[in-house]
């Protein structure tokens, strides 16, 4: 392995380890599409998305010991948003907590790991007794947008980071009312392009070395392979692929083969090339 792999291995490293607290810091998102709900693991830290349709949403949580309970309504800052959104929370069917939106206060929060911001609402926290919870959210027609926070304990790991990178496009484009491209304003966006462009380029440094090791003398070994037509096409198709990424769905594939592509353009190498023993490279 050459010694510049070496050299990329701990920067990879390095931004995974300044990348990891943006996940320490979230919320779980979750989007909801049904009208009832099921929460598993109330003391976790987590965002519901969501859109009343005519009726009350309801979320249901049922302890089987006792567990700290958390609660928070937030409205997304776009244009046309009312702060109405109000919740109840029952025990057994009795009311324990109002959360109620009217004359209440609401602060505005910038969310940072999905840049986002929003009008924070009523909150309620207590140390909660084992039974069955209902959290009943409304607005004054039914037809409000709202993120439903339940839980206090950040618990974020690679799956949930996997699950945030599906949902966060949506959530732009379906909730904030935005471009997914707003979302390269976030450590998450624009870590996750480094770390799929370092990995790309380590993949590159490596398939060319083993080519060089394992065909040398022949067409497929060698270091340069394309010329700057084939370069300027490889700019373009890596443009064109982070482009596709960061406007749609945020792909780390689409991410990979775009820093894979601007790999081929600088190093003047393409790897299908090396393959086939092709080369396009002027001879000096």
């Amino acid at each position: 392995m050459p010694i510049k792999i070496y050299k990329l291995i701990p920067l990879t490293l390095l931004t995974l380890f300044v990348f990891a607290p943006s996940f320490a810091l979230a919320h779980q998102p979750r989007i909801t599409e049904e009208r009832l709900t099921m929460v598993t693991d109330p003391e976790i830290s987590k965002a519901y998305y969501g859109k009343l349709t005519g009726e009350p949403d309801v979320y249901v949580i049922k302890a089987s010991e006792v567990f700290d309970l958390y609660v928070n309504v937030l409205v997304p800052d776009i244009v046309g948003q009312k702060k109405d959104v109000s919740a109840v929370v029952l025990k057994d069917n009795k009311e324990i907590a109002l959360l109620d939106s009217t004359n209440f206060e609401w602060k505005k929060f910038y969310e940072p790991f999905g840049a986002d911001t929003y009008w924070m609402g009523p909150e309620y926290k207590a140390r909660a007794e084992a039974g069955t919870y209902e959290i009943r959210v409304w607005s004054s027609n039914n037809d409000s947008k709202y993120s439903l926070a339940i839980g206090e304990r950040e618990a974020f790991d690679g799956k949930e980071g996997l699950n945030a990178l599906t949902i966060i496009p949506k959530l732009k484009k379906d909730f904030f009312d935005k471009s997914p491209i707003g979302f390269i304003a976030s450590p998450f966006g624009w870590g996750l392009i480094v770390i799929m462009y370092v990995i790309a380029f380590i993949t590159g440094f490596i398939y060319r070395a083993i080519l060089k090791k394992f065909a040398k003398n022949s067409p497929r070994g060698v270091a340069r392979n394309i010329g700057k037509p084939d370069r300027l096409l490889r700019l373009a198709i890596g443009a064109g692929l982070l482009l596709w990424a960061i406007t749609t769905s945020w792909s780390p594939i689409l991410i990979f083969f775009s820093g894979f592509a601007f790999f081929e353009a600088i190093f003047s190498w393409c790897g299908f090339y090396a393959a086939m023993g092709k080369n396009t490279c002027p001879i000096k």
